[in-house]
């Protein structure tokens, strides 16, 4: 059976992907095919590359994004995506989709034309940076003769890229959309972020419905899409709300036949 695993962006909050991985890891799943965007590019093309939670953890952790060394001089945005290039190089050494070890799918945004771009071939690591650098803080990524900026500003949960090649997918979706209050849009960019969300939300929730299985950590609602310093809080919701519908889910959702007493 082929199991899809359908990640969504959501900022440093992508983090509870990692979470979600491990919980797959413990209940057996053998993953299929892969579709993420922004962070779940990210971290859906390391662990398609074969790189264990373990390891996507303590990477995250340590590779400093918005390092002083990491700015962008002369181009439109303040961290220059370019330069996020070596650290992802060392678990590609040889840059290409077919060198990975799960068919991987990631959505970018042609900035120039507004076109949806689905790389799923040729050089991996530009696409995923492309597919992750949010609009206004990550300059637009130079691929071939054009230039590319998140993904989830068009496609944040690629369900339909995968579902006619998978007998069942999982989809994790770490934009938990909820009514809040005013008193929470104190700044210009909390107003950003929220319209960012809604027009996410407008798209992505009529998805659900093609996942066997839904994975979506409600109290990431209270972490912020920027926050780098809860990364241990932000995995251990993505594992906890794994754990947890994954043992409520099971009439819809074909288990590994794994002993799990």
């Amino acid at each position: 059976m082929n199991t899809g695993l359908v990640l969504s962006g959501g900022g440093f909050r992508g983090i509870a992907h990692i979470g979600v991985l491990k919980a797959l890891d413990e209940y057996g799943f053998q993953i299929s095919h892969i579709a993420g965007t922004s962070a779940g590019a990210v971290i859906g093309g390391l662990y398609a590359g074969g790189v264990d939670w373990k390891q996507i953890l303590e990477f995250i952790k340590k590779v400093n994004i918005f390092s002083i060394n990491n700015y962008a001089v002369g181009k439109p945005g303040f961290v220059d995506t370019e330069k996020l290039y070596d650290p992802f190089s060392q678990f590609f050494p040889e840059d290409n989709f077919k060198n990975l070890k799960i068919p991987l799918f990631i959505t970018a945004t042609n900035i120039l034309d507004g076109s949806l771009k689905i790389f799923k071939e040729g050089e991996v690591i530009r696409p995923m940076l492309a597919s992750a650098a949010f609009p206004g803080v990550f300059t637009p990524m130079k691929i071939a003769d054009s230039y590319y900026v998140d993904g989830g500003a068009l496609n944040n949960f690629p369900v339909d890229i995968i579902k006619n090649y998978c007998d069942q997918i999982i989809g994790v979706y770490v934009n938990p959309f909820l009514k809040i209050g005013i008193e929470q849009l104190k700044h210009s960019y909390n107003v950003l972020e929220r319209a960012y969300k809604i027009r996410s939300a407008n798209d992505s929730l009529s998805k659900f419905i093609d996942c066997q299985l839904v994975i979506c950590p409600k109290d990431l609602i209270n972490h912020k899409t920027f926050t780098v310093n809860d990364m241990d809080a932000v995995f251990d919701l993505g594992y906890k709300a794994a754990i947890k519908a994954l043992r409520r889910n099971t009439d819809n959702l074909q288990m590994p036949k794994k002993d799990m007493s």
